[in-house]
């Protein structure tokens, strides 16, 4: 007889059970297709925001040295994927770690081992499956195993058995470190991003920044949009939003054009209104529909459209993009929340999390 896939009976019991499994949640995003390297210096960085520094040059010409701070611009993008890896990879690691001493602080209390404490407090107090809980998680697993209940309910039993015991463990674990005097101080890696106090949707002095760079005809920022009035909306005075240029030009070809009647909106102190217009119809950007919106909102009609035709912003919007991709934004929209990356249109759970530590964090 082939063994039961455990993998399997395990996602059909936490299911079953109702366990709350954590999952990462793909956030999606517009991309560009990737374009030659250049190699011209960038104009302006994005560095991190503690960059180390060091008397040491990296290198000299002629007697003038080159230091860490010299090459940041040049290098901070492609960095910052990895220090995001790093960080994850401890992070992880210390939550294990941190799991790992509240258990055996409460083992030595009780004065047993942290085998013997999860034996006592856990796996004695997990009741065995029943016939109603095996069935269901044969039913959802039937045509994978393709053999009858009777020969395979002794193994399922097991692994019910196995799931119930390691969801109950994680629970005793989480349960001992609310307890607990737990205090994680390590720090997501950060990116000093600057923002146009111009298109500052909130205080622009708040607590928390969130720069967006997007894209009015990428559907993802649109998507997104209903989160981010929503988490302004909770936070009002403590959270603003700074919104950045970042048209993909190959995919959205109307993009350009969107973000440059975007600006001229700006001239006649209406950029937000007409922000929400665009992405509240982005099947309407063609000049006919950018033109109507500003009529809608009422914008002088020949200062907007020789605005329009003149092109004037289209170097401050391409200096827009070319700035969110030293800062490692690969693709619409891309977020930094006090410096904080965020890619895609996530869902507004993840942008509150980011956004209570840094509000704890300036207010230990």
């Amino acid at each position: 007889m082939n063994p039961i896939p455990l993998r399997s009976v395990y996602v059909a019991a936490v299911c079953l059970l109702g366990a709350v499994v954590a999952s990462s949640n793909f956030a999606q995003s517009s991309k560009p297709k990737p374009a030659p390297a250049k190699s011209s210096a960038p104009a302006a960085s994005a560095a991190p925001a503690s960059v180390a520094k060091t008397e040491a040059p990296l290198a000299t010409v002629d007697g003038q040295p080159i230091t860490d701070d010299d090459l940041a611009p040049y290098v901070s993008g492609q960095l910052r994927p990895l220090r995001e890896q790093e960080y994850q990879i401890k992070k992880k690691a210390l939550e294990n770690l941190i799991g790992q001493k509240v258990l055996e602080g409460e083992a030595k209390k009780k004065g047993v081992t942290t085998d013997k404490l999860l034996e006592q407090e856990v796996d004695a107090k997990v009741p065995e499956p029943t016939d109603a809980e095996i069935a269901a998680v044969y039913a959802v697993q039937r045509e994978q195993l393709n053999r009858p209940l009777e020969e395979v309910k002794a193994q399922l039993t097991q692994n019910l058995k196995r799931a119930k015991i390691q969801q109950a463990r994680q629970e005793y674990s989480a349960h001992l470190r609310d307890q607990a005097k737990v205090a994680v101080l390590l720090s997501p890696p950060r990116m000093q991003v600057g923002f146009d106090p111009t298109r500052v949707r909130g205080n622009a002095k708040a607590k928390v920044m969130i720069v967006e760079f997007s894209d009015f005809q990428c559907p993802y920022c649109g998507q997104v949009e209903g989160t981010l009035k929503s988490v302004l909306a909770m936070h009002e005075g403590t959270v603003a939003l700074a919104f950045r240029d970042m048209p993909i030009t190959q995919i959205h070809p109307m993009a350009m054009g969107a973000a440059e009647a975007s600006r001229c909106a700006l001239e006649q102190g209406k950029f937000w209104e007409y922000h929400d217009l665009l992405f509240g119809d982005q099947a309407g950007l063609d000049p006919n529909g950018l033109k109507s919106k500003a009529a809608k909102l009422q914008l002088d009609e020949k200062q907007f459209d020789a605005c329009l035709a003149s092109e004037k912003y289209k170097t401050q919007i391409q200096q827009d993009t070319q700035e969110g991709m030293r800062a490692g934004v690969s693709g619409t929209p891309g977020f930094f929340i006090n410096g904080i990356f965020l890619s895609g249109a996530q869902q507004e759970a993840t942008f509150e999390k980011i956004i209570q530590e840094q509000l704890a964090a300036a207010h230990p």
